[in-house]
């Protein structure tokens, strides 16, 4: 069994702590309080460095070992969620329809909120049916900063014909 390792970041939204291992990433969460961050443990280096190139609009799609514990059905949705483009966003009903079973979409909400790995695997990319912004473990405001900032990158990309 690998020990497992714990670091913190500080983000435009808030502090997030990743854990992982050498089987890859565990968990990113958002903390709703402050901690100091400490030394980044060389096994969660990878990840802190592509989250802060993330977060200054240098970084479109994370290159990373996961290490997903779940049920079929939940691992079929997150690896699902991963293939959503940078900047792009997909109801509920259409990524039930990625997987393959369109009557699954209250299923799919089940899943996704219960992602580990938030903005690696981009629950924050699933909206509600008509466009609105629903369930986020993170908070809406944060769900929607996430949208906002890939969308205003994604945009520039486009206008310099970078993508």
């Amino acid at each position: 069994m690998h020990p497992m390792q714990r670091a913190f970041l500080k983000t435009p939204i808030g502090y997030i702590e990743v854990t992982g291992s050498a089987n890859g990433i565990r968990t990113l969460a958002f903390l709703d309080f402050r901690v100091r961050p400490q030394n980044v443990p060389s096994g969660l280096r990878p990840c802190v460095n592509q989250l802060e190139d993330y977060f200054h609009g240098k970084l479109r799609s994370f290159d990373l070992k996961l290490d997903l514990k779940g049920s079929a059905f939940q691992l079929m949705v997150w690896n699902e969620l991963i293939q959503i483009p940078y900047g792009l966003t997909i109801s509920y009903i259409e990524l039930a329809q990625r997987i393959g079973n369109i009557k699954a979409f209250r299923a799919v909400g089940g899943a996704n909120s219960h992602n580990p790995i938030s903005i690696i695997v981009p629950c924050h990319r699933v909206i509600g049916y008509n466009g609105r912004l629903v369930g986020y473990r993170g908070g809406l405001k944060r769900k929607k900063w996430l949208l906002e900032h890939e969308h205003a990158f994604a945009q520039r990309d486009l206008f310099y014909g970078k993508l």
